[in-house]
């Protein structure tokens, strides 16, 4: 399969290597300019965890192939959208002139209705799925992260067509268990209210990478996305289709917090997820709690631990 992963971040990077090592054809599509800044090699330090439980560590300079243009007639087959959940709109009006035979892969964070956040892309060329990878490019730029066994797919209600199930296998080939999430559109909302739970109290610290061993601060995450459970079910999510990703957040925390604290000090492929997210000007972690604070408001839902945590990710906010 001849695949397009759309720009050079972390989850792009790590699928597209996998993706490469499977046999398949990978690309990066990089803005006018960008191709000479990043160079013609990806500097990896990965825990994969696709044969062996532990991980095991890849280091390695991976030569990568770019491209700064994207005509219609191109001969991708498959094109993975992994981008920060509100650079998708400006994303999507890019690529939906320029989809030509290939399926687009939407692959990360969406807040808003699925069928809305893809804009003018045909929704039968659309695949739904989700990452289970994570880390950052440090000072160096070495990508230092880890990569699960899984891989999440799911659909809006339909079963998969036969494009779908091409992407699906696509990420078998490459070693990835398949889990599918019958109501996506619910399991996205879910994870974007847990991740604000969590990224609220890591802007407290001044980045994400802060709440690795801390278990006040991970208890005060849990009980941030405790607070927005609510503001799902005013959404219109049956949490009892989700009762495995809600758990975290209804169990007691004086058992959850430390578990997590002592995960994420201890384990390798916990502690390189959070890590390496130590950019404190990273402008995702506060977008996904401004639109979720958003949205409560809209909703008339009580969410105040998240408002505590506000000036640490309002617009007007420096750190």
């Amino acid at each position: 399969m001849k695949i397009l992963m759309f720009g050079r971040g972390v989850i792009a990077t790590i699928y597209g290597w996998a993706l490469e090592r499977a046999g398949h054809d990978v690309e990066f599509y990089v803005r006018p300019g960008r191709a000479a800044t990043y160079g013609d090699v990806v500097d990896l330090d990965l825990l994969d965890a696709r044969r062996r439980v532990w991980g095991q560590r890849v280091v390695e300079k991976w030569p990568v192939r770019y491209r700064e243009a994207l005509e219609p007639d191109h001969d991708f087959d498959l094109i993975v959208l992994s981008v920060s959940h509100h650079r998708l709109p400006e994303a999507t009006d890019f690529l939906a002139p320029r989809v030509g035979r290939a399926t687009v892969l939407v692959f990360g964070n969406v807040w808003t209705e699925p069928a809305a956040a893809i804009g003018a892309l045909p929704l039968d060329r659309v695949a739904w799925g989700f990452p289970q990878a994570g880390g950052g490019f440090d000072a160096d730029g070495v990508l230092r992260g880890a990569l699960l066994p899984s891989v999440l797919f799911g659909t809006l209600g339909q079963p998969p067509t036969d494009r779908e199930q091409a992407v699906r296998q696509a990420f078998r080939e490459a070693g990835l268990r398949l889990k599918e999430r019958p109501d996506f559109r619910g399991w996205l909302w879910v994870h974007f209210v847990s991740d604000a739970g969590l990224l609220s109290q890591g802007l407290r610290l001044g980045s994400l990478s802060r709440l690795a061993g801390a278990s006040g601060d991970l208890r005060e995450g849990l009980l941030t996305g405790r607070e927005l459970l609510p503001l799902l079910e005013a959404r219109g999510v049956d949490l009892r289709r989700h009762r495995g990703g809600v758990l975290l957040f209804r169990a007691p925390t004086w058992l959850t917090a430390p578990v997590l604290a002592w995960l994420t000090a201890h384990v390798a492929l916990a502690r390189a997820s959070v890590a390496a997210h130590t950019d404190p000007d990273a402008e995702e972690p506060r977008e996904v709690c401004r639109d979720t604070l958003a949205e409560a408001r809209r909703l008339g839902i009580r969410v105040p631990r998240l408002e505590a945590a506000e000036p640490h990710f309002a617009r007007e906010a420096t750190g």
